[in-house]
C-alpha cells in the first residue's frame, strides 16, 4: 500500500487502522487535557496555576519579541526584493555564463553554472476553479498577462469543476475567448465529481488538471521534465509583477533545486479595504506568520499558492486526493518521498489574495470561521507524519522528521490553547480559588503582573500595525485618510480575534479529527465591490 497517500484512518485495516486512530486522537488529546487540567488545578491548586500563568505571560512576551525581530528582517527583505529589476536579474544570469564562476551568490552546484538558462524554463501555472465569479478569474489572468514573463514559455490550465455545472463550461468558454490567446498553451480541464474515494476539494482538482496536462502537452510536446516548474495559485491570486522571473532565479541558482518547493508571501489585499475589521486582522496575522516562517527556513512549509518543480510531483504522483490540507500535504509526501532531503525555499515577493468577505458581516464572520477550521484541520498531517515516519524508520532521516513533527504538535497545540490561556485560564485561580486564594497576596499580584507583561508585549501589536500600514496597497478615491487611521487602531481587538477566529476553529478542528468527524473542503466564498459599490459574489 502506497502510504504516502493516506488520508485518514478509515482508509487502513487492522493495526495500522487502529495505530492511525490513536495518532489522531493524540492532537486534540493533549489540546483538551491542557486546558482541563489548568481548570481543574485552578480549583484545587490555584497557587500552582498562578505561578504558571506568571511563568507563562513571561514566556508569551519573549515568544512575541523574538518574533517581532523575524517580523522586521522578513519586511527589510521583501521591500529590498520588490526593488529589484528580476527580469533583468535572469538577463544578466543568462548572458554572463563565463562569469558565474566568481559569483558569490550562486550555489557551487547551481544550474546556472551547468549552463541553463531562464529561457529554458517552462511555466506551468494551475488554477482550481469551482464557483468563482469571472471577474475574479479575470483580475487573475490578467496579472499573469501583465508580468514579464514570455508568454510563449507558460502552459495555462484552468482547472474547472465538473460539478459546478453548466456555469462552469459557460465561465470557461468565456475565459478560453478572452485570453487563451496570450499564452502558448491554454488548457481547460473539467474534474469528474463522482471519482471514487475523492475527496471534492483542490487537491483532486489539481491531480486531475497536471495529469491531463502532461498527457496533452508534456508529453506530446516532449517537453523535458526537469525544464518545468509548476505555479498553484488559488483562483484569486493576483502575482506581483516579475514572479516568475524571481522563481526562476531562485531555481536556477541554488543548491538541489529539485528537491525544494518555492514559496512567496502571501498578502490579502485584493479587497482589503473593503473587508470587515475581523477578516483584515485575522488575514494580516496570517501574513505576517508566514513572513516570519521565511527567516525560520527549518520551519517553513508549503502554503497555499506556491510552486515547485513539474520532476518532484511525477516522482510522488501528482497531489493527494483525499485530503483537505493539500497546500501543506503535497511538502510532506515530498519530504518523505525523498527520505528527509527535501526543503522550502523562501521567495521574498507577495502574491495576493482575497480577504474574507460576503454580504452581511454576519455571514462573513461565518465564512471566516469555517474558513480558519479549514486551515487548522492541517492537524492531519501529525498523525500522517507520525505514521510514515515508522512505517519508514529505515530509510527515511528520522532526525529531521522528528524535528518537523515536533514543530507540528507544538505549533497545532499553540495555536488551540495559547490565546485561551491568556484570555480565559488566567481569570480562573481567582474566580474557582476561593478564599484560600484571593486572600494571598499572590492573587493580588497576579492580574498586576499579567497586565504589565501584556502591556510589554504590545509593542508586538504595535510594530504589527505599523508594518501592516506600509504593506496596504494605495487607498481607493472613495475611502478618506480616516479609512488608514481606523485600520491601523483595529489593532488594538487582535486578543479577541486571536480567540474567536484562532484558538476555537483551531480547537474545534482538533476535536472532530479526535472523534473522526471528518472535514471536507470548505471553498471560502469570495466576494468584490462593484463598480455600483456594491458587494458582488
Amino acid at each position: 500500500m502506497n502510504y504516502l497517500k493516506i488520508g485518514k484512518a478509515t482508509e487502513l485495516q487492522g493495526k495500522d487502522r487502529v495505530f492511525y486512530r490513536i495518532l489522531e486522537i493524540l492532537p486534540g488529546f493533549l489540546s483538551l487535557f491542557t486546558l482541563f487540567i489548568l481548570i481543574i488545578l485552578s480549583y484545587f491548586k490555584p497557587v500552582w496555576v498562578a505561578y504558571f500563568l506568571i511563568a507563562f505571560d513571561v514566556y508569551w512576551l519573549l515568544l512575541v519579541l523574538y518574533l517581532a525581530i523575524y517580523l522586521v528582517v522578513s519586511f527589510i527583505r521583501l521591500k529590498k526584493g520588490s526593488k529589484i529589476n528580476w527580469e533583468e536579474k535572469c538577463h544578466r544570469l543568462a548572458a554572463d555564463q563565463s562569469g558565474l564562476e566568481l559569483n558569490p551568490e550562486l550555489a557551487p552546484d547551481c544550474l546556472a553554472r551547468q549552463g541553463v538558462k531562464y529561457s529554458d524554463l517552462w511555466q506551468v501555472i494551475i488554477l482550481p476553479v469551482y464557483q468563482e465569479s469571472l471577474d475574479i478569474l479575470r483580475t487573475c489572468l490578467s496579472a499573469i498577462i501583465n508580468d514579464s514573463w514570455p508568454k510563449q514559455k507558460i502552459i495555462l490550465v484552468l482547472a474547472m469543476e465538473a460539478r459546478a455545472g453548466a456555469p462552469a463550461y459557460e465561465k470557461a468558454k468565456i475565459i478560453e475567448q478572452e485570453f487563451s490567446h496570450y499564452f502558448k498553451y491554454f488548457l481547460l480541464t473539467f474534474h469528474p465529481g463522482d471519482i471514487v474515494g475523492e475527496l471534492k476539494g483542490k487537491g483532486a482538482n489539481q491531480a486531475w488538471a497536471m495529469k491531463e496536462a502532461k498527457a496533452k502537452i508534456i508529453d506530446a510536446e516532449g517537453l523535458a521534465y526537469d525544464k518545468i516548474l509548476v505555479n498553484v495559485f488559488d483562483i484569486d491570486t493576483v502575482v506581483s509583477p516579475g514572479y516568475f522571473h524571481v522563481l526562476a532565479y531562485k531555481f536556477l541558482t541554488v543548491t538541489d533545486p529539485y528537491r525544494a518547493s518555492y514559496q512567496p508571501i502571501p498578502v490579502y489585499h485584493n479587497n482589503i479595504w473593503e473587508a470587515p475589521f475581523f477578516s483584515r486582522l485575522a488575514a494580516s496575522s496570517n501574513t505576517f506568520w508566514q513572513m516570519m516562517m521565511q527567516i525560520r527556513e527549518e520551519k517553513l512549509v508549503t502554503y497555499s499558492s506556491h510552486s515547485m518543480t513539474f520532476k518532484a510531483l511525477v516522482d510522488i504522483g501528482f497531489w493527494s486526493t483525499n485530503n483537505v490540507s493539500e497546500d501543506s500535504r503535497i511538502f510532506w509526501e515530498c519530504l518523505l518521498y525523498y527520505n528527509g532531503n527535501y526543503r522550502v525555499e523562501p521567495l521574498y515577493h507577495t502574491v495576493s489574495m482575497d480577504v474574507t468577505l460576503d454580504q452581511t458581516s454576519i455571514q462573513t464572520a461565518r465564512n471566516l470561521y469555517k474558513q480558519q477550521r479549514r486551515w487548522a484541520w492541517g492537524v492531519e498531517s501529525i498523525p500522517y507524519l507520525i505514521f510514515n515516519m515508522v512505517k519508514r524508520w529505515s530509510s527515511v532521516d528520522r532526525k529531521k522528521l522528528m524535528k518537523h513533527i515536533l514543530i507540528q504538535i507544538y505549533g497545532f497545540h499553540s495555536w488551540s490553547t495559547s490565546a485561551l490561556i491568556i484570555a480565559v485560564i488566567g481569570w480562573l485561580p481567582m474566580l474557582l480559588g476561593g478564599d484560600r486564594f484571593n486572600a494571598t497576596v499572590l492573587s493580588i499580584n497576579l492580574p498586576v503582573v499579567s497586565r504589565n507583561l501584556m502591556n510589554l508585549a504590545m509593542v508586538g501589536m504595535i510594530l504589527s500595525a505599523l508594518i501592516s500600514s506600509l504593506l496596504l496597497p494605495k487607498r481607493p478615491r472613495r475611502y478618506k485618510i480616516s479609512k488608514n487611521i481606523l485600520m491601523a487602531l483595529e489593532w488594538v481587538f487582535v486578543p479577541v480575534t486571536i480567540v474567536i477566529f484562532g484558538a476555537i476553529p483551531c480547537l474545534d478542528a482538533q476535536i472532530r479529527l479526535m472523534f473522526g468527524k471528518y472535514m471536507g473542503f470548505f471553498v471560502t466564498p469570495k466576494a468584490r465591490i462593484n463598480t455600483s459599490g456594491k458587494i458582488s459574489n
